[in-house]
């Protein structure tokens, strides 16, 4: 919602005119952090955005046989696309308010509402892939990509193989969607470079991901460390960098102090998110995330949880949490009882002390940044939203 529509909106354009900038800027801030406007143009934008590239354009050419599972990885494309919280998108969104000027505010918003949305089809892309990866039925409560293909063409083979190819598809997207968002921006010439290392870095990340699966279980710390540094490549890079870094370059900082800010603010965010995310796979509910409960239990991921479990348990403990976890799989009984495991131990109180302190981390890094207090104050509680169960104000 560009300024001129507040203006409509409150129905007070002569005063509006008349205020002084700090106080337009209050108002702004206000009603542009309106999260529920901003997801509703995230949605609808994003379903176009994907439908326009997935989509065979009328010139392309592609034999009549094979048009049918073009067609039906397209809709699998937009379907992948649609939900989730959108995170990442309001963060980039957040991050261009609480550092632009009025003017570029109100002649970029469109432009950067698409490269908002870029970052997420980027995030749709990687969890399709991160599905075939982990082997995971379903995601945000329907059947992953790749499951949804196997059923349709009767084959896992070519299931998993278009899903791949559907997962390079929305990341190729991505790249071009913000492309063309940068060319509109007032501020958008490192933009680009700055989504390509995202991507880069997500892919190092990945890497690095497989890599902990080979972590031996007798060191925990060792496993805390390069999980965390998992974290901070895979997770931090493009659920929190990337999006405040977006936000800060189109509001025209230079590149070197819009990364330095948005390390400084995202790392230990994005750090704390993932580590939440991984403690609701124990303590919430499928109904909440779309997934079933203990999913890294039951795949034997080797996460920060179990590292700290295993660090705080007694022989016996940590002898039942290493067994559980070398064996080839793990029954419905044993999720629950590493779930037990992770409680008796403290490990999910350690967990919730970890996120507790990044989260203050990233908070003190706000109040660092050169901004007023009208603008610091709407950043603070984007940011607190990737961290719900702690207290915006803690």
């Amino acid at each position: 919602m560009g300024l001129s529509a507040f203006r409509k909106m409150v129905s007070v354009p002569q005063l509006l005119q008349s205020l002084s900038f700090g106080l337009v800027e209050r108002l702004w801030i206000t009603v542009g952090m309106t999260s529920s406007s901003d997801l509703e143009q995230i949605e609808s934008r994003i379903v176009s955005l994907v439908k326009d590239f997935a989509f065979l354009h009328v010139d392309d050419s592609v034999a009549s046989s094979c048009k049918p599972i073009a067609d039906m990885v397209a809709m699998q494309a937009v379907t992948s696309s649609e939900g989730g919280k959108r995170l990442r998108a309001l963060l980039t969104l957040d991050s261009f308010r609480a550092f632009a000027s009025e003017d570029v505010l109100e002649r970029d918003f469109d432009a950067l509402l698409d490269l908002a949305c870029a970052v997420e089809v980027f995030q749709t892309g990687a969890l399709v892939h991160d599905d075939i990866i982990d082997d995971s039925d379903l995601r945000r409560g329907k059947p992953s990509a790749h499951r949804a293909f196997s059923t349709d063409t009767h084959s896992e083979t070519i299931g998993h193989g278009l899903g791949i190819m559907l997962g390079d598809m929305l990341a190729t997207a991505s790249v071009d969607i913000a492309d063309k968002a940068a060319s509109k921006l007032t501020y958008g010439s490192n933009v680009v470079a700055a989504l390509l290392n995202m991507h880069r870095e997500v892919e190092v990340g990945q890497v690095l991901d497989l890599a902990v699966e080979l972590n031996p279980l007798n060191d925990p710390n060792e496993l805390v460390e390069a999980s965390l540094n998992v974290f901070r490549w895979k997770t931090a890079s493009y659920t929190t960098i990337a999006p405040l870094e977006f936000g800060m370059l189109a509001a025209g900082l230079s590149k070197d102090d819009a990364r330095r800010h948005a390390l400084a603010v995202g790392l230990p965010l994005g750090l704390a998110f993932q580590l939440a995310d991984d403690l609701l796979d124990v303590v919430g509910s499928s109904r909440n995330t779309g997934k079933p409960v203990g999913g890294d239990i039951r795949e034997g991921k080797r996460t920060v949880l179990l590292a700290d479990a295993i660090n705080a348990a007694d022989d016996g403990q940590r002898r039942e949490l290493i067994d559980m976890w070398e064996a080839d799989s793990r029954s419905e009984t044993q999720v629950q009882r590493a779930i037990e495991l992770f409680r008796q131990t403290g490990a999910i109180a350690q967990s919730r002390n970890r996120i507790a302190d990044l989260w203050h981390a990233s908070k003190s890094a706000i109040n660092a940044l050169d901004l007023s207090e009208y603008r610091k104050s709407p950043l603070v509680k984007a940011c607190a939203r990737f961290v719900p169960d702690v207290r915006a104000n803690a």
